[in-house]
């Protein structure tokens, strides 16, 4: 995603590319920025100080662990700087950690930044408002071997969606996997199953299944590229930003 995100900033008009971070210790730490990318020389070194990666952009954005995450909203926080976040697998004390920022900074938040998975998370908040408890709701989820985080993030959000929809909170309807002996499936219960195999960059299927009938929606994607796409319209749209915490569907002009 590093990679990619920057070739996508040096292919915009309008954005730089200002700087560019690392673990402590990395091998790269010093290198020219432009050279670890595969682009012409920037004249920008990689850096192993977060903050010094603050001081030198007017947006930062951030794929990595929550970790980090939380090190960089923080920075994010005493700065002022914007922060876009793609980064998966953040617990409910770290999203809460995350709105604390967003009083003091302009921060996007996104389980996933593809404008498809966007649309797919408001089709599924309507439908789930418009049935009822007859019909069930599973949601599928595939993503390539090394993916550490299960549910993925995307499917999370989907559950939201649904579980908002239905006017509930997920914590109290989410059932996120089944072994042995289960009883029968519960009626209102959101389900979430999660595959793991091969290069899949990432599929994502929310199932609505009642006696005699069953629909399903779902979006594939195929190119990483689509979230490094999304992730730079949304550090453009956020740069001069009040402090908040968005999302995507602000981003995109689709918050109701």
């Amino acid at each position: 995603m590093g990679h990619m995100l920057g070739h996508v900033v040096h292919g915009r008009d309008g954005a730089v590319v200002a700087a560019g971070s690392e673990r402590a210790g990395s091998n790269l730490i010093g290198r020219d920025l432009g050279d670890v990318l595969g682009l012409e020389t920037l004249g920008v070194p990689v850096t192993g100080d977060a903050a010094a990666l603050f001081a030198d952009s007017d947006v930062v954005v951030d794929f990595t662990a929550p970790a980090s995450t939380m090190h960089h909203a923080g920075l994010a926080a005493e700065t002022g700087k914007g922060l876009v976040v793609g980064t998966t697998g953040l617990s409910a004390d770290e999203k809460a950690e995350l709105a604390r920022a967003g009083e003091h900074a302009p921060i996007v938040f996104a389980a996933n930044m593809s404008l498809g998975v966007n649309l797919l998370l408001g089709v599924t908040r309507k439908v789930a408002a418009a049935l009822d408890e007859d019909f069930d709701i599973e949601i599928v989820e595939m993503h390539h071997r090394h993916k550490v985080d299960a549910p993925s993030g995307t499917a999370l959000a989907l559950a939201e969606a649904a579980a908002a929809g239905r006017g509930v909170q997920l914590d109290d309807v989410a059932d996120r996997g089944r072994d042995g002996m289960t009883g029968a499936r519960e009626r209102g219960a959101i389900g979430m199953a999660a595959l793991r195999g091969g290069d899949v960059v990432g599929e994502h299927q929310v199932i609505f299944a009642a006696d005699g009938e069953r629909i399903e929606i779902g979006h594939r994607a195929t190119d990483r590229g689509i979230f490094a796409r999304g992730a730079i319209a949304a550090a453009i749209w956020l740069h001069g930003r009040k402090p908040g915490l968005y999302g995507m569907d602000d981003v995109l002009g689709l918050a109701d």
